[in-house]
């Protein structure tokens, strides 16, 4: 079944780049702040769900840009659904990634403890 898994990874990336684009450009809810990556896409088997991984910078409210797009998933599955032609079009599960988030906060500490050039002597 490996024509399988390369066939839901190729749809994984192509939702990845179009919710990317709706949510960027056509989404319209004011709860929704700050600038959000949808950073991967895991679409089931069955193509019944997708869980759609979104990293939030710079927002007002993470909790409430997480609530507002869960709130406008209809909008959003609909506009996937013109945008990419497939019978099913899944049922989106919205979820935090905090890695990016995670990642500045390790550099920012590596910045802190790393002796800066110069200092050593």
């Amino acid at each position: 079944m490996p024509e399988n898994r390369n066939r839901l990874e190729r749809i994984d990336e192509e939702y990845r780049k179009e919710l990317s684009q709706i949510i960027s450009y056509e989404l319209k809810n004011p709860n929704v702040t700050g600038m959000i990556s949808v950073t991967k896409v895991k679409v089931t088997n069955d193509l019944k769900f997708a869980k759609v991984y979104v990293s939030i910078l710079n927002s007002k409210n993470i909790k409430e840009t997480l609530a507002g797009l869960k709130k406008s998933s209809g909008f959003i599955r609909s506009e996937l659904a013109r945008r990419v032609n497939l019978r099913n079009t899944p049922e989106i599960i919205f979820e935090l990634d905090d890695s990016l988030e995670y990642g500045a906060r390790i550099d920012s500490i590596l910045k802190e403890i790393m002796p800066k050039k110069g200092d050593e002597n």
